[in-house]
């Protein structure tokens, strides 16, 4: 994996002046699909990390642009949110230099996909209708005017936990929504798990993990084996065979 320099686009077309992401590459030649990884709110730290190098194993361009480029969590966090809140502003302008810094590089397809993680699960699915191919949106918090986000969005493969308290109701709100704009969509709701399942540790300070862990958040490996089982096979046919 390797630390890279984003800042060439966002200077000109706007984003975070100093916009850097963490990229890997599959073994063997290209080119290849591309996905950019949204991070959790936590932002990009080893177990974020991981979900890129695994998807590069599954023979993806894996990129994460680090949201918080311009000062870390405590100062961006803020402002990352508002514009989550309000559909606009350097953090989509990051994820779309992102997308466009994959697209045109001569290792990559042109087909690119997004995949996010709690915050970055919010942020891919307001991304679907923003040029990308295929989407994952993993325990995303749903934004207020639903349908009209998902006008012309791409095909999206969602999961959410069950016992994930901050979105009760969310994955079949989020089905119901998909089905009436058409969207191709695979969408589950995991009886055992809740917010953060994917992650394979704990991630936050770690004050908090004996709450996070009275409240459900976090690894719950066999809801994540098969939420990784259908990402993989819904990005292989819509981005490898798409």
């Amino acid at each position: 994996m390797e630390e890279v320099d984003l800042s060439v686009l966002t200077r000109v077309d706007g984003g975070s002046p100093h916009l850097s992401g963490h990229l890997a590459r599959p073994a063997g030649d290209g080119p290849w699909p591309a996905v950019v990884v949204v991070h959790e709110a936590f932002g990009v730290d080893e177990v974020m990390l991981r979900h890129v190098e695994r998807l590069a194993r599954a023979g993806y361009l894996a990129l994460m642009p680090d949201l918080y480029s311009e000062g870390g969590l405590r100062r961006c966090l803020v402002s990352t949110l508002r514009a989550f809140s309000s559909g606009r502003g350097r953090a989509f302008d990051d994820i779309e230099a992102s997308r466009r810094w994959l697209a045109g590089r001569a290792d990559c397809t042109g087909r690119v996909g997004v995949i996010g993680f709690c915050m970055g699960g919010g942020f891919a699915l307001l991304s679907a209708n923003r040029g990308f191919d295929a989407g994952a949106v993993n325990y995303g918090y749903l934004p207020k005017d639903l349908d009209a986000a998902l006008e012309g969005a791409c095909p999206l493969v969602t999961s959410y936990g069950a016992k994930d308290r901050s979105l009760r109701g969310a994955s079949a709100k989020l089905d119901a929504a998909l089905g009436r704009a058409g969207v191709a969509h695979d969408s589950r709701e995991y009886p055992g798990a809740g917010h953060a399942f994917l992650n394979d540790a704990m991630v936050g300070p770690r004050v908090l993990h004996p709450l996070m862990r009275v409240t459900g958040i976090g690894p719950h490996p066999e809801s994540s084996a098969d939420a990784w089982k259908r990402i993989d096979a819904f990005f292989a046919e819509h981005l490898q065979q798409g």
